[in-house]
């Protein structure tokens, strides 16, 4: 009988060797002169951005939720990559700070150094897209945990804002302007009741395809750093889990009420498909999707170029925080 070894229990390191090997010129595309340590090593170092007075670093973390599972059947791993950087750095943004490095956890049944490749790849044009490095991670093969084929992803991102900038929501008054800048659609929130109303047989009789449901979500850090840099920004809100309405409420200052006019944009044919084929109320889909909108920006002065979807109001006893119209 054979002695037993680390890879007949399900871990290969060669496997875990050869997937470093071939991600790191990827990663080496998103290093600055701030990074201090190469790929490999136990820590990632990066030396803080000079020029701030009181720098406050602002971190976050996040996933991409069973949208895997649509990458995982059809074999497409990059755009998920992709999600996973934006789902951290466009809250990361919403303080008002500049995303400055971002790592990553892949756990799976078994390596696969083509797939992390791939997913690695995504990540890199996420990093690209914020401007931040991607200084480092972690590989974990669990074949007891995971069932065959299947993996799940953690990200994690780290930003610097100076403190007499941060952006907190307490400086949204009544009368300031409420603007909405576009999804790329379903980004990476709602994605259980998505797969389970646009199965692959409604997707083929509506035309839908696999790159449609797996677009990638949008990245706003520099249209939002380029908006905090003409001033004026007293609030942002990504949206997330919990749509509009829940997201909103978590900055505004309690003597405000937001009024949302949903006819002031076209809404993605994605949604309607959802709500049409799944019978899903209004209501719901309000508050599983971001319908459109992607990140709502606060401001006490008029921006030209953009789309305005609200107003700002005093808010009295009895009112609601956010009318959705």
């Amino acid at each position: 009988m054979a002695g037993m070894d680390y890879k007949s229990s399900g871990v290969d390191i060669d496997a875990g060797n050869r997937a470093v090997e071939q991600i790191k010129a990827h990663v080496s595309r998103t290093f600055s002169a701030n990074v201090l340590n190469p790929l490999g090593g136990f820590a990632g170092g990066f030396a803080l951005p000079e020029g701030y007075r009181e720098p406050v670093l602002v971190s976050c973390t996040d996933g991409v939720g069973t949208k895997l599972k649509l990458a995982i059947d059809s074999g497409i791993f990059d755009t998920v990559g992709i999600d996973l950087v934006a789902m951290c750095v466009n809250d990361l943004i919403c303080s008002g700070a500049k995303p400055l490095f971002f790592l990553d956890y892949i756990a799976c049944h078994a390596l696969n150094p083509d797939q992390v490749e791939s997913l690695i790849s995504g990540m890199v044009e996420g990093c690209l897209q914020a401007e931040c490095a991607l200084t480092g991670g972690e590989m974990a093969e669990m074949n007891d945990l995971y069932r065959p084929g299947d993996f799940d992803l953690a990200g994690f991102s780290v930003g610097v804002v100076e403190k007499s900038k941060m952006i907190t929501g307490e400086d949204i008054r009544p009368g300031q302007f409420v603007y909405g800048l576009p999804s790329s659609g379903a980004h990476s929130n709602g994605f259980s009741l998505l797969r389970k109303v646009l199965t692959s047989e409604v997707c083929a009789e509506r035309g839908l395809s696999v790159a449609t449901l797996l677009e990638p979500t949008r990245i706003y850090v520099k249209d939002v750093l380029n908006l905090i840099d003409q001033g004026g920004v007293t609030g942002l809100v990504h949206v997330t889990g919990g749509g509009m309405g829940e997201n909103i409420e978590r900055i505004l200052p309690e003597f405000v009420r937001v009024t949302i006019q949903s006819d002031a944009w076209t809404v993605p044919d994605i949604f309607s498909h959802i709500q049409e084929v799944g019978q899903v109320s209004m209501m719901e889909m309000r508050r599983v999707f971001n319908m459109g909108i992607g990140m709502i920006v606060f401001s006490d002065r008029r921006l030209s170029g953009l789309l305005e979807i609200g107003t700002v109001s005093e808010r009295f006893a009895g009112d609601s925080a956010v009318s959705i119209l």
